[in-house]
């Protein structure tokens, strides 16, 4: 927390806006689309998941469509297409950013429509912060005319040729779970090119309620807007969001400085024309054996880390529907691991995490 939360959830008290409505849910979508410095309009949710929900509703995807999926993700990236009763088609990723294969995602939509099936949207992520190849997946979407959604659950603050991710999309999402680069405690935002859109995805969040005296409902509707206590913790947070970039990418810096002399350790480092929030540094092991017995030895230290995700076409859940895969996704999750990033962790800490990694390779 930044300090300045508090004055925003105490105003919500003092008005008595307890509400999903009120001035700190205008104020936080304000905050939000002014930061983006685009032409955007910002919708503030219960979550990320809530966003991608609405997001394919308002790209018309329904029963027995299919819909593309970046593998290398979160599970809240796909389970929303299993939400609308559509098919989630997985591809693997490229070993630059760890995103979305340009090449294997003109091989999964040539496939699909040769199959009869051209999918209705295509959700691209970018991982731990790293901009996906905007160029190369967006130009890949206008020539099949396939909209994007961006999924920048992981990367508020970061830029791609000096544009805000999150504004790429024809509809992006945001994210402000409790572990995100900023948090609400839990939220996210849907992010849209036109005010109706917008006007859309709000009324389908409220209960999709229509201008009634009574209650008089015409569509099916979701509780997925954000309350005005939980904006205002978001109001407070926009203040301090390029503190937190600053301090995540230090902590990379250090990181990646400490553990440098080590052969057995990589980074991803940022192609040209890319900048990463670093959300989480990651790092990439030899083998998964190696990789396992790292974590244990910080888990020993009471440090906590984890493997990257394990992707959604190895997942039991997703197992069975179409995916097309060149092994990287599951190489990375073999052999990467998640350090600890917060935005608070000190020069101590870092030097306790990295101290214990030199201690297991013997180089200190």
């Amino acid at each position: 927390m930044g300090g300045a939360e508090q004055k925003y959830v105490q105003e919500a008290f003092d008005t008595n806006w307890v509400a999903p409505l009120g001035p700190n849910v205008n104020g936080f979508e304000q905050d939000l689309q002014l930061y983006l410095n685009e032409k955007r309009y910002v919708g503030a949710l219960a979550s990320g998941t809530s966003a991608l929900h609405l997001s394919l509703i308002l790209l018309g995807v329904n029963t027995r469509d299919e819909v593309i999926c970046q593998s290398k993700t979160f599970s809240a990236s796909a389970n929303p297409i299993i939400y609308q009763g559509a098919t989630p088609i997985f591809v693997d990723s490229e070993c630059d950013t760890w995103n979305i294969c340009p090449d294997l995602l003109e091989t999964a939509i040539k496939d699909r429509i040769a199959k009869g099936k051209k999918p209705k949207a295509i959700i691209a992520v970018h991982l731990y912060g790293m901009p996906y190849k905007v160029n190369e997946i967006h130009n890949i979407s206008k020539s099949y005319n396939i909209p994007i959604i961006e999924d920048s659950a992981e990367s508020l603050g970061s830029t791609y040729q000096g544009q805000k991710c999150g504004t790429f999309g024809d509809i992006s999402i945001l994210s402000f779970n409790g572990n995100k680069i900023i948090t609400t405690s839990g939220g996210g935002a849907i992010v849209t090119r036109t005010q109706s859109d917008k006007d859309k995805a709000v009324f389908l969040a409220t209960q999709a309620r229509d201008n009634a005296p009574h209650y008089e409902h015409s569509h099916i509707g979701f509780n997925y807007r954000m309350s005005n206590i939980v904006a205002g913790i978001g109001r407070g947070q926009m203040q301090v969001l390029d503190k937190h970039v600053k301090k995540r990418r230090s902590n990379y810096e250090f990181y990646k400085q400490s553990l440098n002399d080590i052969n057995e350790i990589s980074f991803l480092d940022e192609p040209i024309g890319s900048y990463s929030n670093r959300w989480l540094t990651c790092i990439l092991l030899e083998n998964k054996s190696q990789r396992e017995d790292v974590r244990l030895t910080l888990e020993k230290e009471n440090i906590e880390s984890r493997p990257l995700w394990k992707p959604m076409h190895l997942q039991p859940v997703f197992a069975d529907f179409p995916s097309y895969m060149n092994g990287v996704s599951k190489g990375l999750f073999d052999k990467g691991l998640c350090l600890p990033s917060g935005s608070n962790l000190s020069k101590t800490d870092l030097i306790r995490v990295t101290t214990t990694i030199k201690k297991y390779f013997k180089v200190c």
